[in-house]
């Protein structure tokens, strides 16, 4: 256990997060056919929504301001992406707007890890880039940024498992931050 008395819920997070925009970045970057998009609905309502949510919910209770508002937000975003593509195709034309905003969200957020680890500010910085390609219509480019983005958080997900399983601390595998705290 990551302190002794509780699990990390970040990797939960970073994981439904890398594996859900994974796939879903594939058929933007035109890896796959689009026909097949609606294969990650049920990512988005469950590993990319829920289990974000979950996480945010359970870093609130370790009073991780950070990993709260990011995990719920997140998971809130493919909660909102499921119900939009499943149940209200007529608003996809207008989707951009959530993307522009969720962009400017995520650049706000990414100036936040400027002191958590290198890790992390390189997933935020991915992110922001992807959701504004997608909001400007370079569906293709930011498919491939978000597989790298999806990348990314999976090795920052896998990054502190390893650690606290070989029993080192997580700085070591995720890198130091890009701004370090003044002692």
């Amino acid at each position: 256990m990551a302190n002794g008395n509780t699990a990390n819920p970040a990797p939960l997070g970073l994981s439904g997060f890398a594996l859900t925009t994974l796939v879903l970045s594939a058929f933007n970057a035109g890896l796959l056919s689009g026909q097949g998009v609606p294969v990650v609905l049920g990512l988005a309502a469950f590993y990319g929504g829920l289990a974000q949510i979950v996480a945010g919910i359970l870093e609130y209770f370790k009073a991780n301001t950070f990993g709260y508002v990011a995990f719920f937000t997140y998971g809130a975003f493919w909660e909102w992406f499921y119900l939009t593509v499943a149940y209200f195709p007529s608003a996809l034309p207008y989707v951009s707007i959530v993307l522009w905003a969720f962009g400017i969200f995520t650049f706000i957020m990414w100036i936040g890890t400027f002191r958590a680890n290198a890790a992390l500010f390189v997933v935020f910085l991915l992110l922001w880039i992807t959701f504004f390609l997608l909001a400007g219509g370079a569906t293709t480019a930011g498919g491939f940024v978000g597989i790298l983005t999806a990348l990314a958080a999976w090795y920052t997900a896998f990054a502190q498992i390893l650690a606290e399983m070989w029993g080192k601390p997580a700085g070591a595998f995720l890198g130091p931050p890009i701004i370090k705290t003044k002692k």
